[in-house]
């Protein structure tokens, strides 16, 4: 999710090859909600939410590092047992 507007979220998606649309928070309600952005902070920290299929929040990483964040995703998928897609 990200507080950028649908059509930047789009065209970001398409050009990186994602299999998935990023959803746009576009208020910033999700984002306070979560704690991403806060009063000392206006622009949203980089946060992954691990949430199974019951909506339960299954690990935070709060140390996202951009250039391995698809391959820490994966590892941390498989860590905490997300089944794999066919």
């Amino acid at each position: 999710m990200s507080t950028d507007l649908p059509e930047k979220n789009e065209r970001f998606s398409s050009e990186v090859g994602e299999g998935f649309p990023v959803l746009s928070d576009t208020t910033g309600k999700v984002a306070r909600a979560f704690g991403v952005v806060d009063a000392a902070r206006d622009f949203p920290r980089r946060w992954t939410f691990y949430v199974d299929v019951e909506g339960i929040i299954r690990h935070i990483d709060k140390s996202v590092a951009t250039e391995t964040a698809g391959t820490d995703i994966a590892r941390r998928l498989d860590a905490l047992g997300f089944p794999k897609k066919p």
